[in-house]
């Protein structure tokens, strides 16, 4: 940390400052000028809560700044000039009683494809076998349903669970599913290869630190009203308990736009790029809420840079339990695939399915 003392700031205020710096276990490096000093708090600053409000409370501080985020594990930049490599994510999915490992974040674009909601054992086969046909690798599919109203669609539970289950032993697709309750870890754990974590539940800090146990990698999504650095903040609490798996997700956020369902915020992908190691997908389909708006809004996802797509996909989305109207009919999904596949080329990151 840098905490730069206020014009005029006594002698006495500065040696009360760098004994508190040394005190919470920094190594102080005061830099004394003609007007004002600067003192550099050299350390780690991890299991030190409270320490840039106090620092920032004491007589004659004008401002405490952080050198690095307050996010060290997901962080890219170690210390200046020295990067981390980015992290690639591998999936290990079980298909008829073999494992194969799949990736997120290897220089490829992946795309995880479903129904908002598990309906039905025929709803979800018949979605999968789509989404593989046109170079899915995971198939998406909410057993446990966050809804706003109460008397809305909730989920299959455990039934749902086994429904994506089977079309993964049909199909080989890694299936993606959300977690809503903590008590329902080992559950969602037994029947799903990667572990979403919804916008609702992205500051959900309790559930976030048990997911450190779990050995699935975690798909984290952006909270609706959250920041960039709220963002990594949460995906700093997985990694700090143990799971470093994670992939981050876009997802649109609420503004003050009513044309669409919320404001896909292509700039997150870039700036999270340059802020973090972990792989970044892009949810076009919740991003704008309108299935017109999903193949030119994922094909400016991967422009932007995105290491893969989650698109809501159903056999009759009239018909859907939810989120009908940013579903795509299976051939719009085939169409959509091959225009992220050319956009894919064009940047330098090959879909896998081409391989």
């Amino acid at each position: 940390m840098i905490v730069t003392m206020k014009a005029g700031a006594s002698r006495e205020q500065i040696d009360q400052v760098i004994a508190l710096i040394e005190e919470c276990g920094y190594k102080a490096h005061p830099i004394f000028g003609s007007n004002l000093t600067v003192l550099a708090a050299v350390g780690d600053e991890r299991g030190k809560s409270g320490v840039f409000e106090r620092l920032g409370s004491q007589p004659g501080v004008g401002k405490v700044e952080y050198i690095l985020p307050p996010y060290k594990l997901v962080c890219r930049e170690i210390s200046p000039g020295l990067e981390r490599e980015p992290t690639v994510v591998k999936i290990r999915v079980r298909h008829k009683e073999r494992v194969t490992e799949r990736a997120i974040g290897d220089g490829r674009l992946s795309v995880i494809a479903g129904p908002c909601s598990v309906e039905s054992l025929e709803q979800v086969m018949t979605c999968a076998r789509e989404a593989k046909k046109y170079g899915a690798t995971f198939l998406r599919g909410g057993a446990f349903k966050p809804r706003t109203s109460p008397y809305s669609f909730q989920g299959l539970a455990e039934d749902g669970l086994k429904i994506l289950a089977e079309a993964r032993e049909e199909y080989g697709l890694g299936v993606v599913t959300e977690l809503m309750d903590i008590h329902n870890l080992d559950l969602v754990s037994k029947y799903t290869d990667i572990i979403q974590i919804g916008a609702r539940n992205m500051q959900n800090f309790m559930l976030l630190r048990n997911l450190g146990d779990t050995d699935r990698p975690i798909l984290l999504k952006r909270g609706m009203s959250s920041t960039i650095d709220e963002l990594l903040m949460s995906a700093e609490y997985v990694v700090s308990c143990g799971n470093p798996n994670v992939i981050l997700c876009e997802r649109g956020i609420r503004t003050f736009e009513t044309a669409y369902r919320n404001t896909l915020d292509l700039n997150a992908v870039p700036t999270l790029r340059a802020a973090t190691h972990l792989p970044i997908i892009v949810d076009p389909s919740h991003g704008t809420g309108r299935w017109e708006l999903v193949k030119p809004m994922s094909m400016a996802a991967v422009a932007a840079g995105a290491d893969g797509l989650i698109i809501e996909i159903h056999p009759e989305p009239a018909k859907a339990f939810s989120d009908g109207q940013q579903s795509l009919k299976p051939k719009k999904f085939g169409e959509l695939m091959d225009a992220v596949a050319a956009v894919a080329s064009c940047v330098g990151k090959p879909p896998c399915w081409k391989d």
